[in-house]
């Protein structure tokens, strides 16, 4: 897919690739409402607008919304675009579908705030030192966006810990899986911070692959 990618905004990479593959498994079409979350280029909200779904796509940065704009000009298809703090511009909403491939990488504290989002191209990556800076936020609000029957769909990579975005959302009422994975080689942020995972016992020595996993939840009540 041709997108407009300016500088800073996240490029299309396999995480991207594997949410949507997950998303097109879907039962979309014109009585569904899509989230997506962190929508940078707006790959994944012109995926599902492909399908008919009402689509809403949201992110923290004004520079992604624009090119995400752009991008829907482009291919001809209907989102709505919101720019704000990750489920703030939607409160109150709900929905059947949520997409969300948030900042999940583990960043040095002692460069970047513990408690922060990183900044400039680095808000799309940088999640505290955990990488579950935005994921556990995730795993408490989405839920309560979610329609009866609704799905919600997130993707992260095996250092931030999978096991406890089940669990949480879990706790939150959701059934949950690990629905896809796909095993992948460091890109350049992962391959800057190697060290550092490496000193924080994430991944062994000389390890240079993460796991990317979806993890699906289904609101049934």
């Amino acid at each position: 897919m041709l997108l407009i990618r300016p500088p800073g905004v996240y490029p299309p990479q396999g995480d991207t690739e594997l949410l949507i593959s997950c998303l097109r498994r879907e039962p979309l079409d014109a009585t569904r409402r899509v989230l997506d979350l962190g929508t940078g280029t707006g790959a994944v909200a012109l995926a599902a607008a492909g399908t008919g779904a009402r689509v809403t796509a949201v992110d923290l940065s004004g520079r992604a919304v624009a090119a995400a704009w752009l991008n829907t000009r482009l291919h001809l298809r209907r989102v709505r675009l919101r720019q704000g703090d990750l489920l703030k511009p939607v409160g109150g909403q709900w929905f059947d579908l949520i997409a969300a491939n948030p900042p999940y990488v583990p960043a040095d504290t002692a460069e970047t705030a513990a408690d922060s989002p990183g900044a400039g191209a680095g808000l799309a990556w940088d999640a505290g030192r955990d990488g579950r800076l935005v994921l556990d936020r995730i795993c408490r609000e989405a839920p309560r966006l979610l329609a009866p029957g609704g799905v919600l769909l997130v993707v992260q990579s095996s250092l931030a810990d999978v096991p406890k975005t089940l669990t949480a959302l879990r706790r939150a009422g959701l059934r949950v899986a690990a629905t896809a994975r796909r095993r992948q080689a460091f890109g350049p942020v992962m391959t800057a911070r190697a060290t550092l995972f490496e000193r924080l016992g994430l991944i062994a020595p000389g390890e240079r692959e993460e796991e990317l996993v979806v993890v699906r939840g289904v609101r049934e009540h």
